[in-house]
């Protein structure tokens, strides 16, 4: 996704155009429902050229989480470079002499470091609740493999009872670790980022 957006805020023009609207048509599927349909595939290929890991396992769900959320990394940097490309020391680099790729390495990816951090945590928190939710409905990583999303769903049927705390910890689990993602991209963010760090 990042790469995408790079490659389309640098280029502009029709490089742009084509690259935004490939991802715009992605960002108009239903993410859950199509998670769910392809997720539910014991046998997945790809268009029948090769097999692909099936989503009960780990290697799996990460490629379908990965496949279907790279659409607002893209939409960020790309206007991240939109804006930071029209800068001063951008124009000056280009004077000076820079090739293109010397500029987007020296002068643009280490100013959009702190948004790519952040919306980065982000989505691994959303992949984490991603996989949890289809873990809980029988479609995600199963047994012997280790699931949040499935542990709960194992201990479902503890709620009323003396045994309540065998969804609570998964829950609550679960819910720390994707604060804890969350608040290590902020720290990363204020780290990273050269803006911050020069204020």
């Amino acid at each position: 996704g990042a790469a995408v957006g790079a490659w389309a805020g640098w280029r502009g023009g029709w490089v742009d155009g084509l690259l935004m609207r490939v991802t715009d048509l992605f960002l108009v599927i239903p993410a859950l429902a199509l998670l769910l349909v392809v997720a539910g595939n014991p046998e997945p290929t790809f268009f029948g050229w090769f097999d692909l890991p099936p989503a009960t396992e780990v290697p799996g769900m990460v490629l379908i989480l990965s496949a279907l959320g790279w659409m607002p990394m893209a939409r960020i940097v790309r206007g991240e470079f939109l804006g930071l490309r029209e800068r001063g020391y951008v124009d000056a680099a280009r004077c000076a002499g820079a090739s293109g790729w010397r500029v987007v390495v020296t002068h643009l990816l280490p100013n959009t470091v702190g948004p790519i951090v952040v919306f980065g945590a982000l989505a691994v928190g959303f992949a984490i609740l991603n996989e949890a939710v289809l873990a809980f409905l029988g479609v995600g990583v199963q047994y012997p493999a280790v699931s949040l999303g499935s542990m709960i769903a194992d201990a479902e049927d503890t709620v009323g009872t003396e045994l309540a705390y065998m969804i609570l910890y998964p829950g609550l689990v679960l819910f720390l670790l994707v604060l804890a993602v969350n608040l290590v991209g902020d720290g990363l963010r204020d780290g990273f980022d050269p803006r911050r760090r020069s204020g």
